[in-house]
């Protein structure tokens, strides 16, 4: 039986290695891809419940204005807010990937829930607004696409989590830079300022 040469062994063993690499590669490309696109896919969800957010408030302060004359100064707060978060927000879905324009989304919804939490705790000096049935249904609408935001965002928040934490694990972590895998914000807010315009409506 003929022996191989030292040099034909070294050849094999390199060769061998070289595939296994290579296939770690690949698994690991392909799982971060996976674990991206899941986060990116969350946050679209997000994203379209923002934006009927967004056309909502416009409508519910056009409706409220008529009694709420001295509240001219809250009512322009809320736009003006509502106008700042959907550029923030346009800014995160042109690219979800751009940690900064997240971060600056973030703090434009928590200046827009804090105008909303505002103009809400006006609401019981107007006893005819709440007698309104256009201003109810707008203010029901809000209340249930708040929830489903939160909704969303939770489970964008675990999608990035999920892929963070993957990134921060060995062989991923030695992979994951060169890869142009970067780490993911999440979308953090005030929730006690969202459960506050969640759980306000303009019911008796």
């Amino acid at each position: 039986m003929p022996v191989m040469s030292p040099t034909l062994i070294w050849i094999g063993i390199i060769s061998l290695v070289v595939v296994l690499l290579a296939i770690v590669l690949a698994a690991t490309y392909n799982r971060l891809v996976t674990l991206r696109q899941r986060y990116l896919n969350a946050y679209a969800q997000i994203d379209v419940q923002l934006k009927r957010r967004y056309d909502l408030i416009p409508n519910l302060v056009e409706t409220v204005k008529g009694y709420m004359a001295h509240e001219r100064q809250t009512l322009e707060s809320v736009i003006a807010a509502r106008n700042a978060a959907a550029d923030a927000s346009a800014r995160v879905a042109s690219d979800p990937r751009d940690n900064a324009a997240m971060l600056n989304l973030a703090g434009a919804e928590n200046a827009l829930l804090g105008a909303l939490g505002r103009f809400m705790a006006l609401r019981e000096a107007y006893p005819d607004l709440k007698a309104d049935a256009h201003a109810s249904e707008l203010m029901e609408q809000l209340a249930s696409t708040e929830n489903r935001i939160a909704f969303a965002r939770q489970n964008y928040n675990d999608s990035v989590m999920q892929y963070n934490a993957t990134r921060q694990t060995f062989p991923t972590a030695l992979l994951a830079g060169m890869l142009g895998f970067n780490e993911a914000a999440l979308f953090q807010i005030d929730d006690a300022k969202q459960r506050e315009v969640v759980h306000v409506s303009l019911g008796t």
